[in-house]
């Protein structure tokens, strides 16, 4: 490929990726809504999993939020009764965060229906094209993951 070709398969792939991603965002939120929670409570509790304790510090990693803003996401779970929280004795500052029982039933749930909207979606493309385009993701999001990791 030369570079213009490479220039305008760059362009297709950066158009691609935002309206991508403001879909993938736009899929959440409407879920989200579905089941009473705001796309932060969806995201948090998408990131955990029946059998983790983890601490707050963690999560806020992995979701890319401030402390304050996820003790917030945190408060609305407990206040639905999807979470449970204490204070680690270690540290005060900090506290474990699991799933409740109704919030492990609650996380399936939501397991099942994420996947029936990918299954949904799935049904508008052509079989043959399923395998190709896992393939392909999977190598733009490794490709991705490798320029983050060298980009750090």
């Amino acid at each position: 490929m030369n570079k213009t070709e490479i220039d305008h398969t760059a362009a297709q792939l950066a158009d691609l990726t935002f309206k991508l991603l403001a879909s993938c965002h736009e899929k959440e939120e409407r879920l989200a809504r579905q089941y009473r929670l705001t796309q932060a409570e969806f995201r948090c509790l998408r990131h955990l999993h029946a059998d983790e304790n983890t601490n707050n510090k963690e999560i806020a990693e992995r979701m890319n939020l401030s402390a304050s803003r996820l003790t917030r996401i945190i408060d609305g779970l407990v206040a639905k009764g999807y979470v449970v929280r204490e204070i680690e004795p270690n540290d005060r500052r900090n506290m474990r965060v699991s799933l409740s029982e109704k919030g492990t039933e609650f996380v399936c749930m939501l397991d099942e229906a994420y996947l029936n909207i990918h299954a949904e979606i799935l049904n508008d493309i052509a079989n043959v094209q399923h395998q190709p385009l896992i393939n392909a993701m999977t190598h733009f999001l490794s490709a991705l993951e490798r320029w983050i990791a060298k980009s750090a």
